[in-house]
């Protein structure tokens, strides 16, 4: 494993007095070779007060970990964790109700043993790249198996959410004894703090390489019963010839693999792809209240009229109680509410329509718009979605035409505008600059010089009463 070579200089200083241990995600990752970004390190052999004595020559050290026997150093911008193995006990519920008694002289096997998943209990000497995995969790890398690593795993809640992001993220498989573990803890979810509910979901949703997968995991467990509005989707019938992929929870899980392989996605920075897969998740909520049968072109189908207005608020409701943060509420909600826009009306939209569109989209875009819309038409194997894909090109480019894809329109005339023109400030302001604007978005001026000729026609035709 490549180390940071100030990281290296840290363990060469540890190296003649104890025995540190690259740990956790650094070394999965490795295996699994990807490049470990976060290095944490397990130290044998010495206690607290040696380990940071040591370090601290090296960097701004925080030790507020102490009782749980972990110290951060930082080294430059980057901050790592060294800890001493530990041994923890249950002493009451939730996820932080631990007693934790760090132990140096703890073995590879027992400190690996408190570690949620076999595929996160490997080690790793540093220096001669000995690898010590006494649970078989590089087998179970291999075979992209996610396995607990002992009973002490229903201590812990969390580590089911855990388990849910890591199959999304790493493409993984729970073990079946795993999910039966999971089962029996479907009662302790409520135990947790939303602040570490959303921590799983924000990983799923800004990480993910196959986001089914993690779906998948909440079924198997029992746990989808704590997030109802993915659950309803489950059974929900969709008209074969639309969607011959099957239910709608099918559909969603497809829809959310096929955003993920979508260039935009992969390029995007974390906070625009937690909104994409987030709003590609939750596009179809508002199908289970609207499903039922009626009569379309000579036949009875399957369909969920004013499903994409009803998905609103169930998605707002959704994720605040996941806990997201408000701007990617703001960010989803249109999303899902405007994600069939591409099919609305005869004909390519207007330039005036994309103007509206954009605005009512913001603060999403509608970049954003056309990758949800994208990842909703390839989501039905094994229909291609080539018509719909060829109406959001047709989208993508002529909003990218009129500067729209990425903002929506701002007014160009302003209050000044008035008051240069010999306007008196007063409540006729607000109707008169709103109608303006919708001139703007209908096309009737671009840029100021066309906006001002405008306003002048309009107030000598439309004389205001407190000039």
């Amino acid at each position: 494993m490549q180390l940071p070579p100030d990281l290296r200089s840290v363990l060469e200083a540890i190296r003649p007095v104890a025995r540190p241990r690259l740990a956790g995600g650094c070394v999965r990752d490795w295996l699994a070779g990807l490049s470990p970004k976060d290095f944490d390190i397990e130290v044998q052999g010495t206690s607290f007060d040696e380990l940071h004595a040591i370090l601290a020559p090296f960097g701004a050290t925080d030790v507020v970990g102490r009782s749980f026997g972990v110290i951060k150093l930082r080294l430059g911008a980057t901050e790592y964790d060294f800890s001493l193995p530990r041994r923890e006990s249950k002493t009451g519920n939730g996820h932080r109700g631990f007693a934790v008694t760090p132990d140096p002289l703890l073995s590879d096997a027992d400190a690996a043993s408190r570690r949620d998943f076999t595929i996160n209990s490997i080690t790793c000497d540093p220096f001669t790249g000995e690898i010590f995995d006494p649970h078989g969790g590089q087998q179970d890398l291999r075979n992209r198996i996610l396995r607990h690593t002992g009973p002490a795993f229903v201590e812990d809640p969390l580590r089911v959410l855990r388990a849910f992001q890591f199959a999304a993220r790493f493409d993984l498989t729970l073990a079946p004894e795993t999910a039966a573990l999971c089962r029996s803890m479907v009662g302790t979810y409520h135990e947790l703090p939303v602040e570490r509910i959303w921590g799983e979901w924000d990983k799923w949703a800004a990480q993910s390489i196959r986001p089914s997968r993690g779906l998948a995991v909440l079924e198997e467990t029992g746990w989808l019963v704590h997030f109802p509005e993915i659950a309803a989707l489950r059974g929900c019938p969709q008209d074969p010839e639309w969607h011959p992929e099957g239910d709608v929870f099918t559909h969603t899980q497809h829809c959310c693999d096929a955003l993920v392989k979508l260039p935009e996605w992969r390029e995007s920075a974390p906070a625009r792809r937690r909104i994409l897969l987030l709003a590609v998740l939750a596009h179809d909520f508002g199908k289970p209240p609207t499903t039922s049968q009626s009569e379309h072109r000579g036949r009875l189908r399957w369909r969920s009229l004013g499903h994409e207005s009803a998905g609103g608020p169930i998605s707002e409701s959704f994720l605040r109680r996941i806990g997201a943060p408000r701007s990617i509420i703001d960010a989803v909600r249109p999303l899902v509410v405007l994600h069939l826009a591409h099919h609305h009306g005869p004909g390519d939209p207007t330039d005036s329509q994309i103007r509206r569109l954009a605005r009512k989209l913001f603060p999403a875009t509608i970049d954003d718009l056309c990758a949800v819309m994208s990842a909703d038409s390839l989501g039905r194997p094994p229909l291609d979605g080539a018509d719909a894909l060829a109406l959001i090109e047709k989208l993508r480019s002529r909003a990218h035409e009129l500067s729209l894809r990425k903002a929506p329109p701002r007014p160009i005339l302003l209050g000044r505008h008035l008051i240069a023109l010999g306007q008196k400030p007063g409540p006729h302001f607000t109707d008169l600059l709103a109608l303006a604007f919708e001139a703007q978005l209908d096309g009737a001026f671009s840029d100021e010089e066309t906006a001002l000729i405008w306003l002048r026609n309009y107030l000598r035709n439309n004389p205001s009463p407190n000039p």
